[in-house]
């Protein structure tokens, strides 16, 4: 069977390495932090992964949370009242067909890593670099490298074509806490949007400690919710989260009342620009290598796709990987797998850059809509979970109408 080497021990990496490994591949997973690390580091992500994708934990048989995890029932949207102060002028909630779940990556992964090296699999913990790259390529008949920092993403070419934004369009913040009053009737996404302020949304999660809920924050760069630059101690992380709430989403901020921090590495704050990268990278022997996950295709988190993508990827790349058998591993066969994935990952790409933007007249229609047809409500709440669907009915205006048009009829 064919030696693989994979750069990135995330998500995508290592669900990929297991899939493999199961397979009788020989696989090596080159993570540039311990377990150990890992588990006692900052949080990397909000990692709310709905049921498609956990499918695909499902088929490898590692799906350790299922039972520990609190489940995430459905979505719910507000907008505040632009002439009414704390009242909000959209309200709504919707139940997904099938619940959703977000484990703190500080857990999963060590978990993860044991069951790779149970199977066979061998972990190597090293910071890659270029060299490194030609050393594992030389020894691998094919290297996938699924990590999305360092100079080793250079290899990867932008795609101007498929990536619009070449700034971060905007100022991120996590904030893992317990104390918080849950929403009434079901679990759920609770999504906020603020027209020219950001976005916040909020959801349960399983951390180090326990259950949880994590809190993000998406600031309009230059706005007021772009205000994470003085925060320097986890106190003043955590304050400047009530802040933000009590001032654009008091209805929000009346559920933190008693909010502690899980730990002082359960925030994070930040920015990038969302990019694709070409998928084929050469190394400067001539070698190819194939990207994966974010280090070709790095998403804005404002709808919760990244994990969704990684898990996603992995699939595909797992699929096409045991299709190949004994076939060489070349330039054209990477390009065809990454367009494989595209066809699916492009129309979340597209989708979560529209979200980007000011919302325009047909969106906002279908938002309000939501609220009053429950049926446009359940909808939109399990886009989520499939996000092409968003393009038959939500992405284009006449769609848009149509759609709403339809439902009003019935």
């Amino acid at each position: 069977m064919a030696r693989i080497t994979i750069v990135g021990g995330g998500q995508s990496g290592l669900q990929l390495g297991i899939g493999l490994v199961r397979n009788g591949y020989d696989v090596t997973v080159v993570s540039d932090r311990t377990p150990e690390q890992i588990h006692d580091g900052r949080v990397t992500s909000s990692q709310c992964m709905f049921a498609s994708a956990l499918d695909n934990e499902r088929a490898l048989g590692i799906d350790f949370w299922d039972d520990t995890c609190p489940p995430v029932e459905g979505i719910g949207l507000a907008v505040p009242h632009p002439e009414l102060p704390g009242e909000k002028a959209i309200d709504w909630g919707a139940r997904l067909d099938r619940p959703a779940q977000s484990v703190d990556q500080r857990v999963k992964f060590p978990r993860w890593m044991e069951h790779f090296e149970s199977l066979g699999g061998k972990l190597v913990f090293h910071s890659a670099g270029v060299d490194d790259m030609e050393r594992y390529a030389a020894d691998s008949d094919l290297l996938v490298v699924a990590a999305g920092k360092g100079d080793i993403t250079r290899l990867f070419e932008r795609d101007p074509q498929r990536s619009p934004f070449d700034r971060p369009m905007r100022a991120l913040a996590l904030t893992y806490v317990t104390g918080m009053t849950p929403r009434p009737e079901f679990s759920a996404v609770c999504f906020n949007i603020v027209p020219g302020v950001g976005e916040y949304f909020v959801f349960p999660a399983l951390t180090t400690s326990g259950p949880c809920e994590i809190m993000v924050f998406e600031g309009v760069p230059g706005g007021p919710m772009d205000c994470w630059g003085d925060v320097t101690t986890p106190e003043q992380h955590l304050a400047k989260s009530k802040w933000i709430l009590d001032t654009f989403m008091p209805w929000e901020g009346a559920r933190c009342r008693e909010v502690e921090l899980t730990d002082a590495n359960g925030i994070l704050a930040g920015r990038f620009a969302p990019t694709v990268r070409k998928p084929v990278g050469v190394l400067p022997s001539g070698r190819p290598v194939l990207g994966m996950a974010d280090a070709v295709l790095l998403n804005d988190p404002i709808t919760g796709q990244g994990s969704n993508n990684a898990s996603k990827g992995a699939a595909v790349y797992l699929r096409r990987i045991l299709e190949r058998g004994d076939g060489p591993f070349d330039a054209p066969w990477m390009q065809e797998t990454f367009e494989q994935l595209w066809a699916y990952a492009g129309k979340v790409v597209g989708w979560t850059n529209a979200l980007l933007l000011p919302p325009p007249p047909h969106v906002l229609n279908v938002l309000g809509a939501a609220g009053q047809f429950p049926a446009v409500a359940h909808r939109f709440a399990n886009g989520f979970d499939n996000p092409p669907d968003f393009y038959d009915w939500f992405m284009d205006p006449a769609k848009a109408d149509a759609y709403l048009a339809e439902v009003a009829a019935a």
